[in-house]
């Protein structure tokens, strides 16, 4: 079967998604929706840098969107809780879709939207029905690292005390401005990032109580309260990086912390260290991004700097080889916990 795809946005991540879907055999490209009024009508091929035209043309109408004929949308814009003037955008384009009669595969977060509270998850659930279709959010973390990993692992035990996911990344190289001193407020002052980082909180912690909660459902160890810490570092002196200028006194890090809490207990926790230079505040966790669950047995197991060198190609990879499982689910919300294993299927062979 050949499923119809739409792409939703054609940022980096979306535009990865496009090349994979072009060249598997099993999906079909027939639309591209663009938030730009100037890319409207243009070819996917032009705007995606492909080389080539490809026949499909990109659209700045939801309502075109909503009337083709497809399986799945693959909705990969950036987040509306932290981008633009509407935070609820995401939702209610979600809805839309759904309700149009399309599966939704989203990297916006939306993977166990139980954390987003019980209104938003029955009216996602509500649209799905009434579409007939299924909407699931993935991406790499969240979506794999701090979330489906420890799901997997825990296969392997048979007493789990606890699940501590460190994740610590260097933006040193990330040429992204928008992302790193916009949405994530980086090279702000810290009265700056006070007073603007409402939205930012709002966005990662709904992304990051999603993980927890979903592993600690998923554990059967539903939880009290989830915890959410945060701590800046500024800059002792001005650096350059690939995002841009970090003046001195600036912010040059943060440290998030979401606590799963049950019985008093710290059961789900994951820790975030970001960095705009390796040099940001030494004292903070180092290494390797990290699982660990404690229990019988212990595992630990470290993922390197070098374990993943297209994070952004990975991240659109991972919705895009979901498309079939998906379409193929029982509508409604459907998350890791309710998915056969997704495999990366028609990517080794004489395409490879």
């Amino acid at each position: 079967m050949t499923y119809r795809v739409i792409q939703w946005a054609s940022g980096n991540v979306g535009t990865k998604a496009v090349q994979a879907v072009l060249g598997n055999p099993d999906l079909e490209l027939v639309g591209l929706y663009v938030h730009s009024a100037g890319k409207h009508g243009q070819d996917v091929g032009d705007i995606c840098g492909l080389g080539r035209q490809i026949g499909v043309k990109a659209t700045s109408s939801l309502d075109d969107i909503l009337a083709m004929e497809a399986d799945c949308v693959l909705h990969m814009p950036l987040p509306s809780l932290i981008w633009g003037n509407d935070p609820g955008a995401d939702t209610e384009n979600l809805i839309r879709l759904l309700e149009s009669g399309k599966n939704v595969i989203t990297t916006v977060g939306y993977l166990y939207p139980k954390a987003y509270g019980a209104e938003i998850e029955s009216r996602l659930s509500a649209a799905a029905l009434k579409g007939g279709v299924s909407l699931h959010g993935t991406g790499l973390n969240p979506g794999f690292i701090g979330d489906l990993t420890p799901l997997v692992l825990s296969s392997m035990s048979r007493r789990i005390d606890q699940v501590y996911v460190t994740e610590i990344s260097n933006f040193a190289y990330y040429p992204a401005p928008d992302i790193m001193m916009g949405m994530m407020r980086m090279g702000q002052t810290p009265d700056q990032f006070e007073a603007s980082a409402g939205r930012l909180k709002l966005w990662l912690g709904g992304l990051f109580r999603e993980s927890v909660m979903m592993v600690a459902d998923g554990l059967g160890c539903p939880l009290d309260e989830i915890v959410e810490t945060y701590e800046l570092a500024l800059a002792d002196e001005s650096f350059t990086v690939a995002a841009g200028t970090i003046a001195a006194g600036r912010v040059a890090g943060q440290h998030w912390t979401w606590t799963g809490l049950k019985d008093g207990r710290a059961r789900v926790v994951h820790e975030t260290v970001w960095r705009m230079h390796h040099s940001v505040a030494p004292h903070w966790a180092q290494g390797p991004n990290s699982v660990v669950i404690a229990g019988e047995p212990t595992m630990r197991l470290e993922l390197g700097e070098t374990w993943l060198d297209d994070p952004l190609g990975a991240t659109a990879w991972h919705a895009v080889n979901a498309i079939g499982a998906v379409c193929d689910a029982k509508p409604g919300i459907r998350t890791f916990l309710d998915l056969p294993l997704i495999l990366g299927q028609n990517t080794m062979g004489p395409r490879a």
